[in-house]
């Protein structure tokens, strides 16, 4: 099943407070969209904290103006995902993903696997994961927007899946030419 990878912007971290999904970003084979997600009635009274602002660049006012309900942002997400396995590199983000659908008044219609269970499938080493990192923080530098930092997951993982299949598909294996063998003979 192919992968899109998933990542939600929040009003704060959970230790911060109770906190609701600010906006969601889906990618995959290098493309990406997200949605705002104006806030619920349901989640009137909930935290909202300077340094989540300060990491994701998004006031309370601009989410309030430019995002969309949940019930609209849920059945495009829900629409979206269809078919696919959906990945978060935090497991906060199911949490927002329930939050999200709670409000919307659906049950959330997928759930969302952790990295670290993909990076397993595949025999990820240190080192591997290490340079999927490094290629993901050089193709998408800019983060903490949900669009951003699924694109960096989805990188991570393209790099990951790139190492792990070789380049000719037998491996180190040399073949020459008939006149090649008498030439390193002679």
């Amino acid at each position: 099943m192919t992968i899109l990878t998933i990542d939600f912007e929040a009003s704060c971290l959970p230790k911060h407070g109770r906190s609701f999904p600010i906006e969601v970003g889906i990618a995959a084979g290098g493309m990406a969209r997200s949605w705002l997600i104006r806030p619920h009635e349901d989640w009137a009274g909930w935290d909202w904290t300077s340094e989540a602002e300060a990491l994701h660049g998004l006031n309370r006012a601009q989410v309030e103006a430019l995002g969309q309900p949940a019930s609209f942002v849920m059945a495009e997400l829900a629409s979206a995902v269809a078919g696919y396995r959906v990945v978060a590199d935090s497991s906060i983000d199911q949490y927002w993903l329930d939050t999200l659908a709670a409000a919307a008044g659906v049950v959330a219609p997928f759930s969302i696997d952790h990295v670290s269970v993909v990076l397993d499938e595949r025999g990820a080493d240190e080192d591997r994961i290490a340079a999927a990192v490094a290629f993901a923080d050089a193709a998408h530098p800019e983060r903490h927007r949900a669009a951003s930092d699924a694109l960096w997951l989805a990188a991570l993982i393209h790099n990951i899946d790139a190492v792990a299949r070789p380049a000719f598909p037998f491996g180190a294996l040399c073949f020459r030419s008939p006149a090649e063998s008498n030439m390193t003979q002679q």
